[in-house]
Parts: structure tokens; C-alpha cells; sequence
């Protein structure tokens, strides 16, 4: 077996480790059972590839809840020479027995990554039971519990996985977990008395920073104007980011937007665009940013107030993976602030909502009472809520609760689908039905199941067909085929991007007793996290770090130093405008510096450290070079 640094250093090119990293492929090693909370860029996929890579045999397992993230880490072991596949999109189980056989008997695919919805799938199960299990490894693992802030219910079924392989060691990995988190993580994943390898939030090289100012459009144009290196603006609505991207293009800072509005293609372009820094500034909602791993983000600003707090140390997280300084800013204005609690209280539905949500939603796809739909169907929710005159924000809650509660789920990613149009008139269909009888019913079943099916493409549901023609689908597939080729239909069949799935049937009554007090706990438990963050704005005594370890129950850490509170105890020392020229002076000696690192560098206030820097260029003492940096001035 092949130590874990010879592992990492034929791999991956590095020297050493960062801490935990080693203690936790070791215990993996061991055969423990393993709980890692690790901050955002601090390597958690490593902890697990790894080890995986040490075992001379056997595939490793990964979880994974986004299709992006799997395909991203695939392409990156791929690129190192590792071989691995993930389990995106619709699979055939002929192409998924040929993809477990390669596993099976090739022994060169070292890592299997799947969504923990495909992982429900019998068929999957079976195939893996077949393979040689290396490790088990579930990432985000905080998504297991109600109490995390990405519940997944899904991911109450990985435990599958511990059935199927009893002896493999699972790794449960995330960046954010209160106590209660990492107890449901442990209870619900079937851990096996794990050691937990808990690390604080404490990123130093990350300047934490809250500012009530207004107009908040003008200050976010002052901070992104003289920066040269990429930065994440999120913001809370697609319209924002629009308008936010908007207004950075016309003040000459180049910008994209990225929402769940978008198609695919359009996401794509706009992640690739800010990724490959052709522009500098992404505009985003919180559909972006999971697995994203851009090493020299300087800034993160945060143009409305996040939801919760573990949202918040996600996203800021993202900023200064390099090491470098880097800023992390909330920006709201006083008005917001003060109205926000009863203005997020509003985006959360009541039961009442949830319950009209669920009856639209049976409504738009044409399901009847007792019926289980067993495809997906493409969705849009702003569609949706338009036709229905639906508070957008408020229904998306209202279709997480229903996912919570395993009614349904809400996901992003390709699926196969069909759609048709029956395009044959009345009297063409008749002379159709008296030389095809045996395609009369089917066609019959069609027109009473779809209203609207002869005159718009309508998403068809083949096993629910299947069954009111008692025919199988694959028959039912020949047949449309049929019908495609005589000119009866137009027959179309895509992937689609977002869909629903149905997970019980239509029982609203009954359903509704079940999940009604569940819903009012889940609005209450929101309401509590906001608070969270309104804490968190309204604190100027704490250090920033110190209140978000505290949050998550982690071990008590000094002051960070260089958050603004800590910066505003700094400047009540009285340093004087003379000592802070003697500071800025001494410091550019050594090498041209920004703004940003400078505050960092002497813990001093931004605006007194931006009033001296103009002193000591209006006399001469310094400059700024072709590099936006400040350096000494040489005669």
C-alpha cells in the first residue's frame, strides 16, 4: 500500500498536508467510521480521494448532492489521470449494467459518484452490492438533517450504503454543522462510533465585514471599481442580479449574471465566462457557487441578508482559497434591516399555502385523485406561479416543505422525458381508428388524459399511459412511434433541466393531516435561523469569527483581528493619523500593496487608512503603479 503522501504528492503535486487532512485519512485507513467538519476550501475531497487511492483495489463511493459538483470533481480526477464516472442524467439499465460491469471486472474506476436520489433506485442497489467497496463517502453531509439549513430527504436513505457494505468505513464530510447537525448526522448515516475531526470556521486571511449604508448600489460599485481579481455578488431575487449586473457593466465593470432562470447552456456560459476571468464579477443568487473552486476570489459581497448563517459561511467562504486577503461583506441599508424579519416572514408560507400549492400543482400537471405519476415532469416555477398569480419566493418554500416531507421532489438535472401532439383532425382520427383498431384506445386515452394535447406539445407520463392501456412501456413507446410515423402525432423527447417527481399519490385529504404540523415547525425553524442572522448584523461588540464559531458550538477562538468590529476596537486605541503613515510607509518598503491588504496587514479601519493613503499621495511620499498597488515613491 502506498503512503498517503506518496499518494498525494504523484497525484496532486503537493508536499504536505493541511491539518486535519492526515489524521483523517488515517482513521479512514483504520477502518473508523469518520465526522469532518472543515471549512470551505480547506480540502475536504481530499480526505477521502486519498485514502480511496491508498487501497491497491475496490471503488470508492461518493454522495454527492449536485450534478455540477460530481462533474466538476470527475473532470479533476480525470485530468490528474484517475479514472472515474458519476451517474448523471438518464441512464438505461442496459448502459447502467454495462457501467457496473466496467467497475466490476475493469478494476481501473476508482471512484463512483451519484446523487442520493439515484442511489434509491433497487437496480443500483443490486450493482452495488456487486463491486468491491474501498470507502463510502458522503459529501455536504449536513443536507441529512431537518435541522441543517439544505435538508435533503433523500439523504435519510444513504444508509442503504452501511446494508449493502457493512464493513466499509463511511466519511460524512461538511463545512457546516451545529451539534445537533452532527448528531442526526451520525444517527441517520448509521455511524459506527466515529471520530469527529472538528475544525473552527477561523479563516484569517478573510476580512468579515457588515455595512448599513445607502444607497447600497454606490458603495458596491466603490468596492468592485479599483479590483482587478474576481468577485461573487450575491444577490436575493433574479431580478437583482440582473439589475446589480446591469449597472456594473455601465459604471465599466465587467459582469455576468447566473440564476436557476437560466437554461443550462445559459448557466454554463456565464460560469465559464467569470471562470476563465473574460469577465470579473459574477451576479448570483445562492443557486451558485457549490463545489466551486476558484482559488483567488477577493471579494464576496452580499447585496441583501442571508437566510441563514450556514449559508452565509458557505458562500463567504468562497473568497481567499488562495491564502491571500480577501474580504467578505454584508451591505443592506437601514430601512431593510429594520423591516426585514417581517419581511421574510412573509416569504414563508403558512400551512394553508403549502396546502394550495400542492392542489395547483396536482392541477398544472393534471393528476386525478389516487394517481401516482411515475415520471417527472418538466417544471418551471416562474411559469408556474404566473399562471396561478403565485408569490415566486413563497411557493419555493412551499415546494421544499412538500420535498421535506417527501411528497415530492424539486431537482435540477437532465432527465429523459416525452412530449407529444396529436396533430390529425377529427374526422382524420376516425378513419385512422377503423384501419388501426388496435391503436384506437391509446390514442382515446390520450385526448381524455391531456386536455390541450391537440394543440400544444404536452408532457406525457408513459407509465401512467402504460396502465390505463394495460400494456407495457416499452409497447406504449412502439406504438407512439407508430402513430409519429403515420402522421397521427409529433413525438418529441428532451432533457429537462428542472422537473418534479411525484414520490406518493394523490390523497389530498389524507396527505395533508399528515404534513400539516411538520409545515408549521419548518416556518418556525426558519424564522429562528433568520433571527440568527439579524443577531449576527446587529452585534458590533463580538468579534465577526468569534460570534460564527459560537453559532456552530465550535471551541472558543481569540479575535480575528480584522473583521470590522475588531478594526473598530483597533481605531478607539487612538492610533494617531501620524503612527498610521509611519505604518503605511514602513509596510510598502517591503512590497506594493492594495487597500485591502493593508487593513488587513495594520488591523486599521478602512476609511482612516484611505485618508492617509491620500495624505502620502498628495505629498509625494507614495504612488500607485500599473498594478493598482500602492509603493513607495523612488527618485
Amino acid at each position: 500500500m502506498k503512503s498517503a503522501l506518496e499518494i498525494l504528492q504523484n497525484y496532486w503535486g503537493y508536499t504536505s498536508f493541511r491539518k486535519p487532512q492526515k489524521a483523517i485519512i488515517d482513521s479512514v485507513i483504520k477502518g473508523e467510521d469518520v465526522v469532518a467538519v472543515l471549512p470551505t476550501g480547506s480540502g475536504k475531497s481530499l480526505c477521502y480521494q486519498v485514502p480511496a487511492l491508498m487501497y491497491e483495489e475496490g471503488v470508492c463511493i461518493v454522495v454527492s448532492p449536485l450534478i455540477a459538483l460530481m462533474e466538476d470533481q470527475v473532470a479533476h480526477l480525470e485530468k490528474n489521470g484517475i479514472k472515474a464516472i458519476a451517474l448523471t442524467g438518464y441512464i438505461s439499465e442496459n448502459t447502467l449494467t454495462r457501467v457496473f460491469d466496467n467497475i466490476k471486472f475493469s478494476k481501473k474506476i476508482r471512484f463512483l459518484y451519484l446523487s442520493p436520489e439515484r442511489l434509491q433506485n433497487p437496480f443500483i442497489q443490486e450493482k452495488i452490492k456487486e463491486l468491491q467497496v474501498s470507502l463510502i463517502a458522503v459529501d455536504e453531509a449536513h443536507c441529512v438533517s431537518e435541522w441543517g439549513h439544505d435538508f435533503r430527504p433523500a439523504y435519510l436513505q444513504i444508509a442503504v450504503l452501511r446494508e449493502l457494505h457493512p464493513e466499509v468505513p463511511v466519511l460524512a464530510v461538511t463545512a457546516t454543522a451545529t451539534q445537533r447537525v452532527i448528531e442526526d448526522i451520525q444517527t441517520y448515516l448509521q455511524l459506527k462510533a466515529p471520530k469527529r475531526f472538528i475544525q473552527t470556521l477561523s479563516r484569517p486571511n478573510i476580512r468579515l465585514k457588515v455595512e448599513i449604508t445607502q444607497p447600497k448600489r454606490d458603495r458596491i460599485i466603490a468596492l468592485l471599481k479599483p479590483l482587478n481579481e474576481p468577485a461573487i455578488v450575491y444577490a436575493g431575487t433574479r431580478k437583482n442580479c440582473i439589475r446589480i449586473s446591469d449597472l456594473l457593466n455601465s459604471k465599466g465593470i465587467s459582469s455576468v449574471y447566473y440564476h436557476a432562470g437560466l437554461s443550462y447552456a445559459e448557466r454554463e456560459n456565464a460560469f465559464e465566462l467569470w471562470y476563465s476571468e473574460k469577465v470579473r464579477v459574477i451576479v448570483a443568487t445562492n443557486a451558485f457557487g457549490m463545489g466551486i473552486d476558484k482559488a483567488n476570489v477577493r471579494m464576496i459581497i452580499h447585496s441583501h441578508l442571508p437566510y441563514t448563517l450556514e449559508n452565509y459561511v458557505q458562500e463567504s467562504g468562497r473568497a481567499g482559497r488562495d491564502g491571500l486577503a480577501a474580504t467578505a461583506i454584508i451591505i443592506e441599508d437601514k430601512i431593510q434591516v429594520k423591516k426585514a424579519l417581517e419581511s421574510y416572514k412573509k416569504t414563508l408560507p403558512d400551512a394553508a399555502f403549502v396546502r394550495q400549492v400542492y392542489d395547483k400543482l396536482n392541477q398544472y400537471f393534471q393528476i386525478t385523485y389516487g394517481d401516482l405519476p411515475q415520471t417527472p415532469f418538466a417544471f418551471d416555477i416562474a411559469t408556474f406561479c404566473n399562471r396561478y398569480t403565485l408569490d415566486l419566493l413563497k411557493t419555493y418554500h412551499a415546494i421544499s416543505f412538500l420535498e421535506n416531507e417527501s411528497i415530492l421532489r424539486f431537482a435540477t438535472g437532465r432527465h429523459a422525458l416525452t412530449q407529444l401532439r396529436i396533430k390529425a383532425g377529427n374526422t382524420a382520427l376516425f378513419s385512422y381508428y377503423q384501419r388501426n383498431p388496435d391503436k384506437e384506445k391509446l390514442l382515446k386515452s390520450l385526448l381524455r388524459t391531456y386536455e390541450g394535447i391537440t394543440r400544444q406539445f404536452t408532457q406525457i407520463d408513459l407509465y401512467r399511459i402504460a396502465r390505463k392501456n394495460e400494456k407495457n412501456v416499452s409497447e406504449i413507446k412502439r406504438l407512439l412511434l407508430d402513430l409519429e410515423r403515420d402522421v397521427i402525432i409529433d413525438l418529441q423527447h428532451f432533457q429537462a433541466q428542472n422537473y418534479i417527481q411525484f414520490l406518493v399519490p394523490r390523497e389530498d385529504v389524507y396527505t395533508w393531516n399528515i404534513i400539516k404540523e411538520s409545515v408549521r415547525q419548518r416556518v418556525q425553524h426558519k424564522e429562528e435561523k433568520f433571527k440568527s442572522v439579524l443577531r449576527y448584523i446587529a452585534n458590533t461588540e463580538t468579534c465577526r469569527m468569534q460570534q460564527l464559531n459560537r453559532y456552530f458550538s465550535q471551541a472558543e477562538t481569540p479575535a480575528c483581528g480584522v473583521c470590522d468590529v475588531c478594526m473598530t476596537k483597533n481605531t478607539k486605541e487612538k492610533l494617531t493619523d501620524a503612527v498610521i503613515r509611519s505604518k503605511i510607509v514602513n509596510l510598502l518598503q517591503k512590497e506594493p500593496l492594495n487597500s485591502q491588504d493593508m487593513c488587513i496587514a495594520l488591523a486599521v479601519e478602512e476609511k482612516k487608512l484611505l485618508k492617509q493613503l491620500e495624505f502620502l499621495l498628495d505629498t509625494g511620499a507614495i504612488v500607485v503603479n500599473s498594478q493598482n498597488k500602492y509603493q513607495v515613491y523612488e527618485s
